[in-house]
């Protein structure tokens, strides 16, 4: 039996385990952390992001901006200390409307970002001759905060692919996105000059002496002395949780993307991530109607669907990838893998996106081959993160970033770090505990708690 010692053992090596043991081992000068997984490091769910980042979120309270905004901001010095290596760029979010009614359902949403610390809210009516343009790479010398731009003639000149029928266009600028996997690997190579080391193996144990964490079993036998546990373990967070008998209050869904070839060249490689802020109905042809209602497991598709398809370019200048995304599955369900793709998942997206860019219906019916892939979105009921202490003494936990893990990663590891370091906490940092959930004001919360906002 194979048995060894540490000061730290982390349970999980995607995004958030890995940036859990560079904040401990590069800031806090932890040095004998073990990172375990029976996977390669950030190959479950990591490598499976849309890779992107923002600073706009909604309330209650300012917490998920003033995360954000850290996290950010330790993304920018990492990208800095390499020389950007994982291609931070700051094209930001744009957030599309076609519906007069609702323009002001998007303004009263940046007007409360904005409120909250994510940046000034600039209005562009007709006429507006102050708009700058984003900067296609890089992430300096670029505006903050977010312009609504309602000018017809502003939104054609600078998003000439959109839908001539486009009202409304909310370009949220400290937002953008990176390589994931290089960014994430960065950080662990950093670790492992640190002494941070990788183990293979499943944890299938956790266990205490006089209440405290004492040793961590894997299920080949092996054990690991330590007094400090972190789980990390992405979409089993709930699992690990259990062997510690911790209720850990957090569900999956299964989230799912496509890439394919833009031959046609019909998105601008220099453009944002761009997002379509209506619900729609699908303009099926009249044969597809037939076909779809006559199933229950599809008539659903003709009702009117939630608002949210996206696309980005993905890739470099030269590069013809782009990815299109919509989420209509918000099912709890177990975690399994590998997974199995929805076979509509492409079409749908595809179908969603061309709405606002209208150039993609050319490929409704002669789609290049996609590519389809995605992973399990580990939330909460409020879809907020939990990265704290657990009751058991010297366990932790870092997890549920719903979809937002990459750009979370930093903000939620260095909080961690904080807590076992013993460090002072920020101000938000009882927003992310997992013993808000006793606290009765946040329960009636809630109980209020109202459209979050949350691509």
């Amino acid at each position: 039996m194979n048995k060894r010692s540490a000061d730290v053992v982390i349970c999980g090596a995607g995004i958030l385990g890995v940036c859990t043991a560079y904040f401990l081992s590069t800031r806090r000068g932890i040095k004998n952390i073990l990172i375990v997984d029976e996977h390669p490091p950030l190959t479950l769910t990591s490598d499976k992001s849309t890779e992107c980042y923002r600073n706009w979120w909604p309330g209650p309270g300012d917490a998920m901006v003033q995360l954000m905004n850290h996290s950010i901001n330790l993304m920018e010095e990492i990208a800095d200390e390499c020389a950007n290596l994982f291609h931070l760029n700051r094209r930001g979010y744009l957030y599309v409307s076609s519906d007069l009614e609702r323009v002001s359902m998007l303004e009263n949403s940046a007007e409360e970002a904005s409120a909250l610390g994510a940046g000034e809210l600039r209005h562009h009516h007709v006429g507006s001759q102050n708009y700058m343009p984003h900067s296609p790479e890089g992430f300096s010398n670029s505006v903050l905060g977010a312009d609504l731009i309602t000018d017809p003639s502003l939104i054609e000149e600078h998003f000439p692919y959109l839908n001539q029928n486009v009202v409304a266009a909310l370009h949220v600028r400290r937002a953008g996105w990176l390589s994931a996997q290089q960014y994430g690997m960065w950080m662990l190579e950093r670790a492992r000059d640190e002494g941070v080391e990788l183990v293979k193996g499943k944890v299938s144990a956790i266990e205490s002496e006089a209440g405290r964490v004492s040793r961590v079993s894997l299920q080949d036998g092996s054990e690991i002395r330590c007094s400090t546990f972190i789980n990390a373990a992405g979409p089993h967070l709930a699992e690990i949780g259990r062997l510690m008998g911790t209720d850990i209050p957090v569900f999956n869904e299964l989230h799912l993307k496509t890439t394919f070839n833009d031959y046609l060249a019909v998105l601008d490689r220099n453009a944002p991530l761009v997002i379509h802020a209506d619900p729609q109905r699908i303009a099926w042809s009249n044969e597809e109607r037939a076909i779809l209602e006559e199933d229950e497991e599809t008539a659903w598709l003709l009702e009117e669907l939630a608002f949210g398809a996206h696309s980005r370019p993905e890739g470099d200048h030269d590069a013809q990838s782009i990815l299109v995304l919509w989420d209509l599955h918000n099912e709890q369900v177990d975690a399994r893998f590998p997974i199995i793709p929805d076979p509509m998942v492409s079409e749908l997206a595809l179908r969603g996106v061309s709405s606002m860019i209208p150039g993609m219906a050319a490929y409704i019916d002669n789609m290049p081959r996609p590519f389809v892939d995605g992973g399990y979105y580990t939330k909460t009921d409020e879809n907020r993160p939990l990265a704290g202490p657990l009751p058991m003494e010297g366990a932790y936990l870092i997890g549920a970033a719903s979809g937002y893990g990459i750009m979370a990663a930093a903000g939620l590891a260095d909080l961690l770090a904080a807590h076992v370091a013993g460090d002072p906490m920020p101000n938000y940092s009882a927003a992310f505990s997992q013993a808000r959930y006793q606290d009765r004001a946040y329960q009636k919360m809630l109980e209020k708690w109202g459209d979050t906002w949350q691509l």
